[in-house]
């Protein structure tokens, strides 16, 4: 059964080129040219993924986001302006998975997709990671803290997947990317570090009151555990 993608943007031309291309490749494309019909396409069964333009008329693509990530953790890739960093970084504290810079290139917006739907459908051969009052249920792809769940957008559990994996080890940033994000970083491209700033409010501080994702400056991370 093919995997479905909501292209969500006003340029009805470049809709229609990447329909046509991601059609190609084997998926089922549902267009959206405005923010509100995005949001009521986004709640439709069967959607696999979003491709979420910022501007766009009746509601733009902040809002829609902020909208939709109250109910759906749907995976999302941002189109932004070159250069636009304000919006990117708005985009990913709310829970973006991944942005591209317009004009989008069907072939990178491919890779970028392709990625973030392999990490959404990956599963570990080792179903449960528990780390001091962590648990990550690889298979179900769910985390609790403290007994509490925890909502956690598609990229930000394949970061702490692999931060709790290799618990106590420094993890460069180019591993996260590989990981979270399947590509490699690119320059002045702090995504993971945005990521890496939502888990830490969404998880706050360890029981000791310390940071529970600590910055190896110049490296990349490491998650502390209290345990011996």
């Amino acid at each position: 059964m093919p995997q479905t993608i909501l292209i969500a943007d006003d340029d009805t031309e470049l809709c229609e080129l990447l329909r046509e291309y991601l059609g190609q490749e084997g998926f089922e494309v549902r267009l959206a040219h405005d923010g509100q019909q995005a949001l009521v396409e986004s709640r439709r069964p069967g959607l696999d993924a979003m491709v979420l333009d910022i501007m766009m008329p009746q509601m733009n693509g902040i809002d829609v986001l902020r909208m939709l990530r109250k109910e759906s953790e749907l995976p999302v890739i941002m189109l932004t302006a070159r250069g636009d960093d304000v919006d990117r970084i708005i985009g990913l504290e709310l829970g973006a998975d991944d942005y591209l810079a317009k004009p989008a290139n069907p072939r990178e917006l491919l890779a970028r997709i392709r990625a973030i739907l392999r990490r959404s459908n990956s599963h570990s051969t080792v179903a449960i990671l528990e780390v001091d009052d962590l648990v990550l249920n690889q298979a179900g792809r769910d985390l609790r803290c403290d007994g509490q769940l925890i909502e956690l957008t598609s990229t930000e559990f394949s970061i702490l997947q692999l931060l709790l994996r290799r618990c106590g080890e420094v993890v460069e940033k180019k591993d996260l990317y590989l990981a979270a994000l399947g590509r490699e970083p690119v320059a002045y491209d702090r995504s993971i570090d945005m990521h890496v700033s939502n888990l830490r409010r969404k998880l706050g501080p360890a029981s000791d009151g310390t940071e529970r994702i600590e910055t190896i400056r110049g490296i990349g991370y490491q998650y502390r555990s209290l345990s011996p």
